[in-house]
């Protein structure tokens, strides 16, 4: 592999219920699940007090793509300033199952029923990719696709559409899923049209991430 094409390899971050790694770095922290996400949002973000209101799946994408734009440098737009030529497109297979599950309990009882509509909101999935556009200022493509299963070569073919609408420059990408307050997992990368040319590259690049998560995973057990 020559410098060039090291150079070239996707930087990305990682979330899971007790690791969280920034291009390779990672983040110190005393808690985990839950408690563990809102101590990474106070120590390396909190400036986003919505960040309170949200799921858990909002939560770890919110977390993931802060903590990598952070990294990146020079993405944050000013408060008044809008783009539509950054996209964002994220996967998973869970979809809203925890937001659903919390929200079930809300409505299980009826001696004990407390529906509460700021939750039912998410139980829809892709409401974490209007959190991280409306903090961002994005008014790119916003999509989350619910898969079977983790499929590169899906994510990738979905990530190279993205950039046929010539106003995108620049797509943020990720893969999110939890099952409970605690449990969750995600990575996100920050993708240009040139990382998108090469599709069969670009799905060993997003086996190569998703096989690092999945390690990770298995470390923390």
């Amino acid at each position: 592999m020559t410098d060039m094409e090291k150079d070239r390899n996707l930087k990305y971050t990682v979330i899971t219920g007790n690791t969280v790694t920034v291009c390779g770095r990672v983040l110190e922290h005393e808690h985990t699940g839950s408690v563990m996400l809102t101590e990474i949002y106070r120590t390396h973000a909190g400036d986003w007090p919505k960040f309170f209101k949200m799921d858990t799946l909002s939560k770890v994408g919110y977390l993931a793509s802060e903590l990598l734009l952070k990294e990146l440098g020079g993405c944050r737009l000013e408060a008044e300033e809008y783009t539509s030529a950054r996209a964002i497109v994220l996967f998973g297979t869970t979809a809203s199952l925890c937001a659903d599950r919390n929200y079930q309990e809300t409505i299980q009882d009826s001696d004990n029923y407390y529906p509460s509509p700021a939750l039912f909101v998410y139980t829809l999935p892709n409401i974490v990719t209007g959190e991280i556009a409306i903090r961002n200022h994005y008014r790119g493509e916003t999509s989350f696709y619910v898969l079977d299963g983790f499929d590169a070569g899906s994510m990738a073919f979905h990530l190279q559409r993205a950039f046929c609408d010539e106003q995108t420059e620049s797509v943020l990408a990720g893969w999110v899923d939890s099952t409970g307050n605690d449990d969750f997992s995600c990575f996100f990368t920050l993708l240009y049209r040139e990382d998108v040319q090469d599709l069969e590259r670009l799905e060993t690049e997003l086996k190569g991430i998703m096989d690092n998560l999945n390690d990770i995973e298995l470390w923390k057990r």
